[in-house]
């Protein structure tokens, strides 16, 4: 195929430029990945199977192969395309990418639309800051000519500053145009109508706007999710002293979101927003002083900023004094006052308070003991998705704690468990499955979830593992 690649091109150009770009069956040649790559995008159609060679007669194309044909050779630009951004994204052409660059734009001198879009597809590399001019007004050109694929693409250049300076009103009237909503990850109408209201009072200057215009981009609501530009946004926020937005912009310095992780500027965006009254920014801040993330660790401080957080009725703030009171956290241990706090986060929503009441009511931590309550609160912490609860509905079910005996649903909640990745519902899937608690017994399965448990460090998961290769347990 690599020798005959003329007699072949309509079908393996692509799949050739991708063997040179890699080294597959050859030596690695990025200059001739290129190549057949452009070779793909740029073949004209075929109106007629006399518009074939003579050496396609080997491969015995008659007339009614000939759409056929065309089809293959359709999915082959497709492919090429695709390759091709990759190829570029990925800046793999370092050398010769400047003198490509300039044979591909004399194709724009022509009116060619086909052609003048294939050169703007390999002109997208964002290291050639020289010639962005030329690629924003060839986008430009061929937008007014009805491109569609061209006016979608002008929205990123406007999106992004690229050939032109950064103007997201302008990117969003061309990515909401009805014929690019495909482009757009999107959830419906309500969420674009939505972005569209908060982008223009961003732009206006309004720090709550800007903040909430991150959060869109960071989750990709109403847009496609983006998050340099979420980081961009969050910035503006914090700088114009929205509390909220200082704050989103900590956990971006903290998680590494859009930017580089920065703990200590983390830990500085976290006190502002906590000074400034956020409730979430002093959640954060006493998670930093617990854990020593961007200062050093100082349990006092930190029960002192999750109380302010708490009194501000943050939820998880509310569980971690609560925490903090039932293990002498930065306070003195109080389980009484522990289980009135996490029955604020429970009745709050607060999954992790919703689990730890239900401990409470289990062990008799702070209340008396009730396992009809235990067992109430963990199954609503379970139902809102919280894998260590659904670990314990399904003990619950097992052993008829709370409720009467269920394996069946014991074994329903441990996958559940299981499948949201917790090591020890994952141990206990294994065990249903070898035993055959509410399900059929599949020796199999229950060496795959306890290998999965015992991977994730469970010591009964990594037990079980060790038990079965010991005893030589046929799983087949």
């Amino acid at each position: 195929m690599m020798e005959n690649h003329i007699e072949s091109k309509f079908w393996f150009t692509s799949l050739i430029g991708f063997f040179y770009q890699v080294g597959i069956g050859c030596n690695l040649n990025k200059e001739m990945a290129l190549d057949f790559y452009l070779i793909t995008i740029n073949n004209n159609k075929i109106e007629n199977d006399h518009s074939l060679n003579v050496n396609f007669n080997q491969l015995h194309l008659i007339e009614k192969n000939v759409d056929s044909f065309n089809l293959l050779r359709n999915y082959n630009i497709i492919i090429g395309k695709y390759l091709l951004s990759l190829f570029y994204y990925k800046d793999n052409i370092l050398d010769v990418k400047e003198n490509k660059l300039t044979n591909l734009l004399k194709l724009t001198e022509n009116n060619n639309l086909e052609k003048q879009y294939n050169s703007i597809i390999c002109c997208q590399n964002r290291n050639m800051k020289a010639n962005y001019r030329k690629i924003f007004q060839l986008l430009l050109r061929l937008t007014e000519k009805g491109n569609l694929d061209a006016q979608y693409n002008l929205a990123i250049c406007y999106m992004d500053g690229i050939g032109i300076q950064e103007d997201e009103t302008k990117a969003l009237e061309l990515f909401l145009k009805s014929d690019l909503i495909d482009y757009l990850d999107v959830q419906n109408k309500n969420k674009r109508n939505e972005f569209e209201t908060i982008l223009k009072s961003a732009t206006l200057n309004n720090s709550s706007a800007q903040t909430h215009l991150g959060y869109f981009y960071q989750h990709g609501e109403g847009v496609c999710k983006n998050e340099i530009k979420a980081f961009k946004w969050y910035i503006k926020s914090a700088m114009a002293g929205c509390a909220y937005g200082q704050c989103n912009l900590g956990c971006c310095y903290k998680d590494g979101i859009g930017t580089d992780k920065n703990e200590i500027k983390a830990f500085e965006w976290y006190t502002k927003s906590a000074i400034a009254g956020c409730a979430n920014g002093q959640l954060n801040l006493g998670y930093c002083y617990e854990n020593g993330i961007g200062t050093n660790k100082n349990k006092i401080k930190a029960f002192e900023w999750y109380l302010k957080s708490a009194e501000d009725e943050q939820p998880v703030g509310q569980n971690n004094v609560g925490y903090c009171y039932e293990n002498g956290i930065g306070t003195n241990r109080d389980k009484t006052k522990a289980f009135e706090w996490y029955m604020k986060s429970a009745i709050a929503g607060c999954v992790y308070g919703q689990y730890n009441i239900g401990y409470c009511y289990a062990k008799g931590i702070g209340t008396k003991k009730n396992k009809k309550k235990a067992f109430e609160w963990y199954l609503k912490s379970a139902e809102n998705g919280y894998a260590e609860s659904q670990n314990r509905v399904g003990n619950c079910y097992l052993n008829g704690k709370g409720t009467d005996k269920n394996k069946t649903k014991a074994f329903e909640w441990y996958l559940k468990s299981a499948e949201n990745g917790y090591a020890i519902g994952q141990n206990n899937v294994g065990y249903c499955y070898l035993n055959g608690k509410g399900t059929n017994k599949d020796k199999k399965k229950a060496l795959e979830w306890y290998t999965k448990s015992a991977s994730a460090g469970c010591v009964s998961g990594q037990r079980n593992l060790k038990y079965y290769f010991k005893n030589g347990i046929e799983t087949k």
